[in-house]
């Protein structure tokens, strides 16, 4: 429905007054962190995915800089659950269990795994850019 909707190529255009996309890694960048962010809109990687992928992955990362598209793609679907960690829209992980748990701040969850979901981020940013050949 998002691509359907043009929302792929919305974001792109966004992207690239934002970013340096001509830059593998700043293409990367951008794709990384937009399959992040729109995780934490959607609380859901897979609705990221194919938008993000439609938008900023195979236009800029794949054809413009030939990065393969396998590799990249798998590695931002995994970005994209760094996102999960990181907002109350995925209940199921975030909320829930600090309900059961009765925790008094039912979000501890989450700020909990704010700083491991950051670096797990960085981490796939980092091996995106080395495999992205």
């Amino acid at each position: 429905m998002f691509n359907q909707a043009g929302v792929g190529e919305i974001i792109a255009s966004g992207i690239e007054i934002i970013f340096p996309v001509q830059n593998l890694f700043w293409a990367l960048f951008a794709y990384a962190f937009g399959m992040a962010l729109f995780t934490k809109i959607m609380g859901n990687a897979f609705a990221a995915f194919a938008v993000i992928t439609a938008g900023i992955g195979i236009p800029i990362v794949i054809q413009i800089h030939g990065a393969d598209p396998a590799t990249i793609a798998v590695l931002a679907m995994s970005a994209g659950y760094c996102g999960i960690l990181m907002t109350p829209m995925a209940a199921n992980f975030n909320i829930v269990p600090a309900a059961l748990l009765e925790m008094k701040d039912k979000y501890r969850i989450i700020k909990i795994q704010i700083s491991m979901a950051l670096a797990l981020w960085v981490a796939h940013l980092l091996v995106m850019y080395i495999m992205a050949f």
